[in-house]
């Protein structure tokens, strides 16, 4: 086992991350308030920009491959090297969506639509 030095850069965190535990899982261990929600590598919430260094993420299948190159999804990697990582910053495909203002329903309101048999409320 190597432990590796994960920095996040303006934050003035660091910890010390074994080459066989994810970087989410160290950091909740350190109490460091890394956000995520799934755990399984698909939600992109605990995303992160790698800055420096590489990591394996073979389960991150939110990712491209291009993608996957140049983020880390925090509850998936593991570190293959000491790493410079800016939390917070989503692939592009997500800050495409994002601008977009579409939430996958094509309703541009960010919200999925509801209603009575799929039809959107009146209000007379």
């Amino acid at each position: 086992m190597t432990e590796y030095t994960v920095e996040f850069v303006g934050t003035g965190e660091t910890i010390e991350v074994a080459d066989t535990e994810t970087i989410l899982q160290s950091c909740i261990e350190a109490g460091i308030a890394q956000e995520y929600s799934c755990r399984v590598g698909m939600c992109l919430a605990c995303s992160a920009e790698i800055l420096e260094g590489e990591v394996t993420q073979p389960a991150a299948r939110g990712l491209t491959d291009e993608e996957a190159d140049e983020y880390a999804l925090t509850c998936m990697a593991r570190p293959q090297s000491d790493l410079k990582l800016n939390r917070g910053q989503y692939p592009p495909s997500i800050e495409d969506d994002s601008a977009s203002g579409t939430d996958g329903d094509g309703s541009g309101d960010g919200a999925a639509t509801g209603g009575v048999d799929g039809a959107a409320a009146d209000d007379d």
